[in-house]
């Protein structure tokens, strides 16, 4: 029998080959009693006795997924514990006890409303039906005394198969253990996906029904660079998947085929992810996110803390460059100790360098003081300061004038504090429209082509929906990328890339063509991207670039990167 590809959505570029173990968590409950034969006191003291025990396991599996994952990923587990207590589905489930249902057919029904609502909507708000799935199944298992599927300990090779795999699901998986994972459904920004590419694991998701056609026991392979899952592989196909999954690691810098210089650098979130970008042959780091500083506590980091983070991240790095996001907090990074406003949108509100040079601007400028502490005191590595979300020269400016006045007054106290590399984010129309002026004020552009695509084509990045016109292969979303680098042709202004674009190696000759001369990424994509940039030349790349821009809707822009 011939091998057969189940195509679906490419996740990690990673391949791996295994036995299929599928996973369906879903409890079987029994028709509920009579009314009248249910102990409506009893049923709610099971209910509350199993969200106590509930939120125990999440606050235990925050911590675990905290220190094995990151923050980032950790935090998901905090909507867990918030929809847990959430009085809306509490007094739901009071209703319906009080009606005559057990508490665990009461749970279901409840959560099952929300799930539908959830799953109606768009974009951020559609995920959080997986969320309310994962709670709802947490307590149907403590309230039916039900076990749970361990993950964590599956047998080594083990492909995992399932319908969804939630957050809590995803968390358990050993990268030692299990050979990859696919879903029927699910997109790139799926919590699966997510967790996925923090933990290495080949993944593909979104394959749709047919993957239920694949039984327990089978030999596949899930093929992430491709996107399908492969059954009945051949030989040649499962050698590939078993040989490398991964191209070699690569530790020194890399240029294209003919000489040009091109920076391959990742993009961290926390602490734990400093060694193994290094580890993957990072040049440097290209966003430092710091957010994880300050979220999940009480109170903000004080400069001490903040300027031993930073120390580390350098010193990791001693032969290299580490350009740090300045606080980006709003939109979709609420920071409760910040008391920010609740906005119909906030994604198009009070958030980034706006709060640095507003409400936020004592903190700002302890973080800067930090950086430029944590500079001062290391003779390696070099360090760039960006700041989130510009949209006018005027921001510049301020923060510019900001920064040099931190410089000045750490001087003044004895330190040996330089002003560091200073650039922004092109992330929004507004900055890649004025990007001829910026220039002017800045040593460095670094583009964020998750948030500059979704506000150039008005397409909410986590929405399924409209996900073709969030697409970075858009050629509304190449022209702003080009407006940039164009901008900074012929100054000493680099232009760099810490977007999702960047790790993809599709696109890196194309990227290369248009100018970018720094790509940042997951770690896990560091060697794939290196190996992409060094059979690369420039002349072939500003070619593929020069089509693309001329190309008109995006179909003609996929067909010329298949072709190159």
């Amino acid at each position: 029998m011939s091998e057969r590809r189940l195509p679906g959505i490419d996740v990690t570029p990673l391949s791996g080959v295994g036995t299929v173990v599928w996973y369906r968590p879903d409890a079987d409950l029994s028709e509920p009693p009579a009314p009248e034969d249910v102990d409506a006191e009893a049923e709610r003291e099971a209910f509350e006795l199993a969200v106590a025990e509930a939120e125990a396991e999440l606050e235990a599996e925050r911590e675990r997924t905290a220190e094995r994952v990151g923050e980032d990923e950790a935090a998901v587990f905090d909507a867990h514990v918030q929809f847990l207590n959430d009085p809306q589905i509490a007094s739901g489930v009071e209703e319906r006890i009080t009606d005559g249902l057990p508490a665990a057919h009461a749970v279901r029904e409840t959560f099952d409303e929300f799930v539908e609502q959830f799953s109606g909507m768009e974009g951020k708000m559609a995920e959080r039906a997986d969320d309310l799935r994962d709670v709802r199944d947490r307590l149907l298992r403590l309230l039916t005394d039900g076990e749970r599927v361990d993950l964590a300990s599956l047998p080594e090779g083990s492909v995992v198969l399932a319908e969804r795999l939630t957050p809590s699901d995803t968390a358990q998986l050993d990268p030692e253990r299990v050979a990859g994972f696919a879903t029927v459904t699910g997109g790139r920004t799926s919590h699966a996906a997510i967790f996925a590419r923090s933990l290495a694991i080949p993944a593909v998701v979104g394959v749709g029904e047919d993957l239920e056609s694949v039984a327990d026991g089978e030999t596949v392979v899930v093929d992430g660079r491709s996107g399908d899952v492969v059954l009945d592989p051949d030989e040649a196909t499962v050698e590939a998947a078993r040989g490398g999954a991964a191209d070699d690691v690569v530790e020194e810098a890399v240029t294209t085929a003919d000489g040009t210089d091109v920076e391959v650098a990742a993009n961290v979130g926390t602490p734990q992810e400093l060694a193994p970008a290094a580890e993957r042959g990072a040049d440097g780091v290209g966003l430092f996110r710091t957010e994880f500083l300050f979220i999940e506590r009480d109170d903000a980091p004080d400069e001490d803390e903040q300027y031993a983070a930073y120390r580390d991240a350098i010193e990791t790095f001693p032969d290299g460059r580490v350009v740090v996001r300045t606080l980006d907090v709003g939109g979709d990074k609420p920071v409760p100790y910040l008391d920010l406003p609740e906005e119909e949108n906030p994604f198009l509100g009070e958030r980034g360098i706006r709060r640095s040079l507003g409400p936020d601007s004592d903190l700002f400028e302890t973080q800067l003081r930090a950086l430029l502490r944590a500079d001062a005191d290391t003779d390696v590595g070099s360090l760039a300061v960006m700041l989130p979300l510009v949209t006018t020269v005027e921001e510049v400016e301020a923060a510019r004038g900001v920064l040099e006045g931190v410089v000045a007054d750490l001087a003044a106290e004895g330190v040996d504090a330089t002003m560091p590399e200073f650039g922004v984010m092109i992330e929004t129309p507004a900055a890649a429209l004025m990007a001829d002026v910026l220039v002017e004020h800045v040593d460095f552009f670094s583009i964020g082509t998750n948030d500059l695509a979704q506000y150039v084509m008005a397409a909410e990045r986590g929405n399924d929906a409209v996900a073709e016109l969030g697409d970075f292969r858009q050629p509304a979303v190449l022209r702003a990328i080009d407006a940039t680098t164009t901008a900074a042709e012929g100054t000493d202004v680099w232009v760099g890339m810490c977007g999702e674009m960047a790790g993809d190696p599709r696109l890196t000759e194309l990227l290369v063509g248009l100018g970018l001369r720094e790509l940042s990424m997951s770690a896990l994509t560091v060697p794939d991207v290196k190996a992409r940039v060094s059979e690369t030349t420039l002349e072939d790349a500003e070619a593929l670039a020069e089509r693309a821009l001329a190309a008109a809707d995006r179909d003609e822009i996929i067909e010329l990167l298949e072709q190159s």
